[in-house]
Parts: C-alpha cells; structure tokens; sequence
C-alpha cells in the first residue's frame, strides 16, 4: 500500500442533468454510477475526527440510472491523514489529505479487526456516485448524489481542478474544502436538529 496526497474541491451542483451534459462536453468518459455505504470508524471521543485522520469502510453497489451505466461491486477501505503545508503559513484553496486505499476482501472480518483495535462505527453515510475521467488529463471527476443535494468532487492537481472548474461555471469563490461529516452538520444546524448520520430516508 502506497500513500498520495489526495488534492480535492467539492462544489454544489443545482443542475443536475445540466452538470452531466457539461462533464461529458469536456470529453469526459463515465465509469458508472453506484451507490456507496460509507462507514467512518473512530474512538469513542471522536479522536481522528477532531484531529483530521479517517478510517472508512466503503461499499459500491452498481446503479445504472439517468442514462448513466452502472459501475462496478466493490469495497475498500480508505486511511486519510492530515497532510503537511506545501508552503509555510500558506492556506490552500484546496482540501488535501495523504490517502491510503485498500480493496476490502472481507468486510466483517474488517469490522471485527478494527474493533480489536478499539475503533467504533461511526458517522455512516450515503450517496449515489458516478465517476468521469478525462483521458488527457490527469483529474477525476466525481458526481454524487446526496440526502443533503448534489455535489461534484474535483480531484487532481490543482492547475487541472482551477481549469475544470472555471469550464464547468465554478468560480474560486465557490471551492468548497470541507468534508460529508461538515456538510451534514451544517444541514443539520440549518434544520435545527443534532448531526446525525447522512441516509436516504425510505
């Protein structure tokens, strides 16, 4: 397993269909739609999460829908820390994280593997997700439907997520570098109801 450091922006999307339409303007190719069960584990003080490290167990489901095809059955599980500033006293525009991604054989054996260590589940979250690549440059799209609205996720360099973006009608001022955990408590804070996990209600 090899650590990168993940660069990334979120931005809200209103336009569905319109957003899918730009994407594939570009030259994009999908590689399907699936729906995610993502599990976040922490210690019971919420440790990793208030010091910036995640341990998250991802599960795919294929989900053609929108025209879109359906993307491949998966799990992983993902290590994301904090990363060092490329420069000192500088903020970056962008979220950035080291990421450690793994193929996840045997999900309950995960489970019990991590509880040993004294790790809970804990905010648990889901979305529907396509994913776009764009042959010639090295940036990965990703179009996820939420419980809290659409939002599509930029990663790569950041010369590639300004030029994508600035295409796609975002402006630097729309960047978003915060995580699914701060989107849903800040929805949760306008409903005026406590955070809770990030589902789809039946």
């Amino acid at each position: 397993m090899r650590s990168h450091r993940e660069i990334e922006i979120k931005l809200r999307v209103d336009d569905l269909g319109g957003i899918i339409r730009k994407i594939i303007a570009l030259g994009a190719r999908t590689l399907g739609r699936v729906h995610e069960y993502n599990v976040l584990f922490d210690t019971p003080d919420a440790a990793f999460r208030l010091t910036g490290w995640l341990v998250r167990l991802r599960t795919e489901t294929p989900a053609a829908a929108w025209g879109l095809p359906a993307g491949r059955r998966s799990a992983v599980v993902t290590l994301k820390a904090p990363a060092p500033p490329r420069r000192r006293g500088a903020r970056s525009p962008f979220k950035e994280r080291l990421e450690t991604e793994v193929a996840a054989r045997n999900t309950r054996s995960f489970r019990r593997q991590v509880a040993r260590l004294g790790l809970r589940p804990g905010f648990c979250y889901e979305k529907y997700r396509t994913t776009f690549r764009i042959p010639h440059w090295r940036l990965h799209i990703d179009l996820d439907e939420t419980p809290i609205g659409t939002i599509l996720e930029l990663e790569g360099e950041p010369e590639a997520i300004r030029k994508v973006a600035r295409q796609l009608g975002f402006p630097p001022r729309e960047f978003l570098r915060v995580t699914y955990w701060e989107l849903n408590a800040a929805e949760c804070r306008r409903r005026g109801v406590a955070p809770g996990n990030m589902l789809f209600r039946l």
